[in-house]
């Protein structure tokens, strides 16, 4: 996501509260949000794919996504 998209969400979310947005700055609206967000989930995903928890013992053990099926 480039700093330009970004500033034109900015701009678009300040155009919207004083004044509205046409039909098509909602769509481009919406469109850039959603490239926000995915962009921002896969640099967290990056980001925990990377860590590790250090515990007490000294033991290092890789973040792991929770099994969606696992009730705990």
């Amino acid at each position: 996501m480039t700093q330009e998209k970004i500033d034109r969400i900015n701009e678009l979310a300040r155009k919207q509260k004083a004044e509205g947005l046409t039909e098509e700055e909602k769509q481009e609206q919406f469109v850039l949000r959603r490239e926000y967000i995915e962009s921002f989930k896969a640099s967290l995903t990056a980001q925990l794919e990377n860590t590790y928890i250090l515990r007490p013992d000294g033991t290092k053990e890789k973040v792991t996504r929770k099994d969606e099926n696992t009730s705990n």
